[in-house]
């Protein structure tokens, strides 16, 4: 993913650390109702997360598959790790995982996204989240969503997604059922009145 690459020689991206919010419109089904992390925004394109969509397959299940543990262990999970959501990042690369977490843990391979949030793609932050060692706060998602140079620009210009800075309460929290709803009410936008036409001056 050369959008992650770039990210960890270069600046922060204007869109880094933001939502994208999918609108009424949206025409692509895949991101009906998406709320998007975005982890890398640069000239070269952008990479996102949809943090509101959960995945079928449950965190021990996906520690016993990749061999981390086998099923009697993760019977014994701390119920933080147990209960810990895996989520849909996005239509690119399902095998992949990713994990988005505070700053207050880090390791070699820890890209950060803002201030205060990470991404981490490597097994190691999987066995301390498993062992109750983890971040602070932390969500996973198998795949992720992409775009090409200037495409996700064009996406907003077209009226597909909203765009706001991310709050850590949105972002971690674990009622996906309500989020998209809660991240519109929280930019002041009752949903009704969201046209999915673009205007255009």
């Amino acid at each position: 993913m050369d959008i992650l690459k770039h990210k960890a020689s270069a600046k922060r991206g204007f869109l880094d650390g933001h939502f994208l919010i999918a609108m009424p419109g949206m025409k692509d089904d895949r991101f009906a109702r998406a709320v998007i992390y975005v982890c890398a925004h640069s000239e070269e394109g952008a990479m996102g997360l949809i943090i509101n969509q959960a995945q079928q397959m449950l965190f021990p299940d996906l520690l016993v598959q990749l061999g981390l543990m086998d099923e009697r262990e993760a019977i014994r999970l701390p119920d933080s790790a147990r209960n810990f959501v895996v989520r849909n990042g996005g239509p690119v690369d399902r095998s992949r995982g990713f994990v988005l977490h505070t700053g207050d843990y880090r390791v070699e391979s820890s890209l950060p996204v803002s201030q205060d949030i990470c991404l981490t793609a490597t097994i190691d932050i999987l066995r301390a989240i498993s062992k109750g060692r983890g971040p602070r706060q932390a969500l996973m998602a198998l795949g992720y969503s992409g775009w090409g140079a200037g495409q996700l620009e064009r996406e907003i210009q077209e009226n597909g997604w909203l765009t706001c800075p991310a709050g850590p309460d949105l972002l971690f929290d674990a009622d996906m059922d309500r989020k998209y709803d809660r991240v519109i009410a929280s930019l002041g936008i009752d949903l009704a009145h969201l046209s999915p036409v673009a205007g255009h001056a």
